[in-house]
């Protein structure tokens, strides 16, 4: 089996439809058009929302809910160059920390950590009407290098540790600094989602439908779902992007597989909930989604975030393509997965230079044998 998937949804087009009105209504129209345009989705380890909408006491409150880290400043001149093509890098991560409101989500204990537990490279090609997102897996056996947190705390490098450990040891820039050690590759923007703003955020949309072809079960996170189809809930939807033990191979590329499946369905349900046509829907979805949100210091306002996701617009769902870092399984540890250098270098050296990634670079890698298992 090979690890990539099918093409996946772009992000969805804000677009407003309906028949022609007259030249009273013209003003109006327009400024529905704006504001769809202010509303967008986007999901990286399975998902991020982003939108903004109006101006004065709702533009600063919405503006004050996003937190962001400063990752230029904290690693400095020593790291890959920027791309000269126009496109884009984009980390997204996961955020799995085990304390205050996420402490009774997804099990665990809380042991004041906090971990990247989905991990996605975003590239989006020149012109901004393709992508390709590569998925890291959490338990990829690495050499993490040495980096500066944006405290700056600095952290010693490491041999044969996990890849979620970068996260977890000096936080967003030391995960960017161990991104950019594997691939070569300059991480543009950075953009993480905390789980429990994910399950609010899955609410507020009002739930996301899935077809499961066999039952899953994981008591580690809370998932109990038949065979069939489900409309599920915040609380069973962050179990699916969290569970491994329930279907598969127990492994975190199983993991990954589901976290793709629900991507798609999560893209598809904001296409069709018609969040455009109730300004209260709109608002709640964006004042969760800024909560939810921490992004580089280039991204940390509404007006760039809009501005950003405005220029994903373009790209369609047969234009966007997720794969899984091409990986073997650790003879020594079934539990671990190593990194298949030179089929990875397929990878990398493809989106270096702006080309789609070539099905040799993921044919015959390891995978979780859990695809299919969740569709739309």
């Amino acid at each position: 089996m090979s690890a990539e998937s099918t093409p996946e949804p772009g992000i969805p087009e804000s677009v407003v439809t309906g028949p022609r009105r007259g030249r009273g209504s013209r003003r109006t129209a327009r400024g529905k058009g704006r504001r769809a345009l202010r509303v967008t989705a986007w999901t990286a380890a399975g998902v991020v929302a982003l939108g903004g909408v109006g101006a004065g006491y709702v533009y600063f409150k919405l503006n004050g809910n996003i937190r962001s880290v400063d990752i230029d400043q904290a690693l400095g001149a020593d790291r890959p160059g920027k791309a000269d093509n126009g496109s884009e890098n984009i980390l997204v991560l996961g955020s799995d920390t085990r304390s205050g409101s996420n402490r009774a989500l997804g099990g665990g204990a809380d042991d004041g950590s906090a971990r990247s537990d989905t991990a996605m490279i975003v590239h989006v090609y020149q012109g901004h009407r393709r992508a390709s997102v590569v998925s890291v897996p959490r338990d990829t056996l690495i050499d993490r290098p040495a980096c500066t947190d944006t405290g700056g705390g600095n952290h010693p490098a490491a041999s044969g540790v996990m890849f979620n450990s970068a996260y977890s040891t000096g936080g967003a820039a030391c995960a960017v600094k161990t991104v950019e050690s594997l691939t070569g590759l300059r991480m543009d923007h950075y953009l993480e989602v905390d789980f429990a703003g994910f399950q609010r955020l899955i609410d507020d949309l009002g739930g996301v439908p899935v077809t499961t072809t066999r039952a899953i079960a994981d008591p580690q996170s809370h998932l109990d779902l038949k065979a069939g189809t489900h409309t599920l809930d915040g609380r069973q939807a962050l179990g699916l992007v969290r569970t491994r033990h329930g279907v598969g191979d127990g492994s975190d590329l199983g993991r990954i597989q589901l976290q793709q499946a629900f991507v798609k369905a999560l893209l598809g349900q904001v296409r069709e909930v018609g969040v455009l046509t109730s300004p209260k829907k709109l608002y709640d979805l964006a004042d969760t989604a800024t909560k939810t949100v921490t992004t580089d210091s280039e991204l940390g306002s509404v007006n760039a975030l809009v501005d950003f996701a405005d220029g994903l617009k373009g790209i369609s769902s047969s234009r966007m393509t997720m794969v899984t870092m091409p990986v073997r399984y650790d003879p020594a540890d079934p539990n671990r997965v190593l990194m298949q250098k030179a089929k990875a270098q397929l990878v990398w050296d493809a989106l270096k230079n702006d080309r789609r990634i070539p099905r040799a670079a993921t044919r015959g890698t390891a995978t979780g044998e859990a695809k299919g298992v969740v569709s739309p």
